[in-house]
């Protein structure tokens, strides 16, 4: 890829450690934990681990961190690798997986043991905690601490034969039950767990945790650089402490960045799991997730995401980004990439009653204003017409801009009309307007020298298509939903989603291909939805306004 990312503080780490010889070659890795989708700070982690190791000849590893289970399925693994690859990266080799490595850790637990650095524990989860001890006050030692090495050894076999029930013994380092960082406090290194693997099947009746795990991954992979978020910097002297207890080749460093919080967004994989439970959203890919999934199905780009990574940069701090810069990002990219087109979606029709009925004229337009490369679209201008409703007024003062009775109006890309009348029901609905076209004003302003007071956008009654258009919005209508004394599910924007079942597109839009993205003009930014657009049925998703609507909430 010909984009890199800006100097920062892990790009100078890198440059530092091969001008002076520490690796010849860098070796990054992403290891997502296949237990939900990706979302837009995975899509930051991402564009770290594979921008840097891009950006320096080296390589990325894509590895499943797949150590628990219970939560994990071949679903998300699939779904990851998909999000990796419409962002635009390549993982270097095949997907690797930390259930690959079972064996070696379980091999790797033994030699703990033998070596006097790890036990069998007995302790419940309860009495565990309590002889944790807290951040004032110091652990004490289990009561299984000093057992031998025979004994342990024997435990932890009959551990692995599944002899014993889910939650009655664990395997435990032998660090300090004293330490001020409470991570070196005796960790767990295995725990029984009586599932099936979506890997493994049922080989294995016990687990290694993630800490012990992680490491010894990366030493086994030769990775050089292990870029983790900030919230595992405290996890670091274990990281290490395994490193120099076990008879690793290599040795992985890792490093710390600051996690991206985007405002009005919530990025914890449990609630996001509880929103697509609870049915307040339509699963993992609705166009209101954060997920890729989600961004994708909406209409954000790839290109508008790593920028809006880029633009955020990657620093040690950990504060709240504002989302409207992933927004701006967006709106960036379409504006300059995105075919315009025409939809009404509060139709009202308008009949020219001067134009003859059976007239089609075929007006061929630019499909972007700025790119000659994109070509042309063909409008099909006919003798009725819909408008949006909100632009057509009886009665207006001078602000209103668009149609009123006895007033002109250009449609866009076509001719100036005037209003004449308008048709009412038996309750004085506006049904209809009837205008007439002023001659001579096909690109051209009229030559009695009165102007149209503005443009609105129309399309052809006879020739246009009927479309579903789903209005998105933020899922979330405050820009700290989890924080306080609400919770996340107290904060869900009711508008965040509003359906129009019967809009009026230009027939060029009915035939967009799945994931197409388009201005419709004067209304926002829209894209053809992944899965459940048409011909027949076009069915199209905002992605976002043309203007931020939310700077002054």
């Amino acid at each position: 890829m010909e984009d890199s990312p800006a100097s920062n503080f892990l790009q100078n780490i890198v440059s530092e450690d091969l001008a002076s010889g520490r690796v010849t070659e860098v070796v990054t890795r992403f290891p997502p934990e296949p237990n939900g989708y990706l979302h837009i700070g995975h899509a930051k982690s991402i564009s770290v681990n594979f921008g840097l190791a891009e950006a320096n000849g080296g390589r990325c590893h894509l590895r499943f961190d797949d150590t628990n289970p219970e939560k994990e399925s071949q679903e998300y693994i699939d779904a990851i690798q998909a999000d990796i690859r419409w962002l635009g990266y390549t993982w270097d080799g095949e997907v690797r997986y930390a259930s690959a490595y079972f064996q070696q850790l379980y091999d790797w637990a033994v030699y703990l043991v033998e070596q006097g650095n790890a036990y069998i524990c007995d302790l419940s989860p309860e009495e565990a905690r309590e002889y944790r001890g807290t951040l004032t006050e110091s652990g004490r030692n289990s009561p299984h601490r000093d057992r031998s090495v025979e004994e342990n050894l024997d435990l932890l076999a009959r551990m692995k034969a599944g002899e014993f029930d889910e939650g009655a013994r664990v395997l435990r380092a032998k660090i300090d039950m004293s330490a001020p960082n409470m991570n070196l406090r005796d960790p767990i290194l295995y725990r029984i767990r009586k599932v099936s693997h979506h890997q493994t099947g049922t080989d294995w009746e016990m687990y290694p945790t993630y800490d012990f795990a992680h490491g010894q991954e990366d030493a086994i992979e030769g990775i050089t650089h292990s870029i983790c978020t900030l919230e595992f910097e405290d996890h670091r002297p274990l990281y290490d402490w395994f490193l120099e207890h076990l008879p690793v080749t290599g040795r992985p460093r890792q490093y710390e960045f600051g996690r991206l919080n985007p405002s009005y967004t919530i990025t914890s994989k449990r609630k996001l799991k509880q929103l697509v439970d609870d049915g307040v959203v339509g699963g993992w890919d609705d166009p209101r997730m954060p997920t890729v999934a989600g961004m994708r199905r909406r209409g954000y780009t790839p290109a508008a995401i790593r920028k809006f990574c880029d633009m955020i940069g990657t620093t040690r701090g950990d504060g709240v980004v504002d989302v409207a810069m992933l927004e701006f990002a967006i709106r960036e990219d379409l504006n300059e990439n995105a075919v315009r087109g025409m939809c009404v979606l509060n139709p009202l029709k308008v009949v020219l009653t001067d134009y003859p009925q059976d007239k089609l004229e075929e007006l061929s337009v630019a499909a972007h204003p700025n790119r000659d490369d994109l070509g042309s679209r063909v409008l099909p201008f006919t003798r009725e017409l819909f408008i949006d409703a909100d632009d057509f007024r009886a009665e207006a003062n001078k602000k209103f801009k668009r149609l009123v009775l006895g007033k002109r109006v250009r449609l866009r890309n076509a001719y100036v009309i005037e209003a004449d009348e308008v048709i009412v029901d038996d309750v004085g609905n506006i049904t209809a307007v009837h205008a007439h076209t002023i001659p001579g004003t096909l690109g051209e302003n009229p030559s009695d020298g009165i102007k149209p007071k503005g443009v609105i956008q129309w399309v052809s009654a006879s020739h246009g298509k009927r479309a579903e258009v789903r209005l998105y919005d933020r899922l979330f209508n405050h820009q700290a939903p989890d924080k306080g004394d609400n919770t996340f599910m107290d904060c869900i924007n009711p508008d965040s989603l509003h359906v129009v079942h019967a809009a009026w597109i230009e027939p060029s839009l009915a035939v967009a291909v799945a994931e197409q993205g388009f201005q419709f003009e004067r209304e926002g930014y829209f894209v053809a939805d992944r899965y459940d657009h048409s011909p027949d049925k076009p069915v199209f998703n905002r992605t976002i306004g043309l203007r931020d609507t939310w700077n002054n909430v």
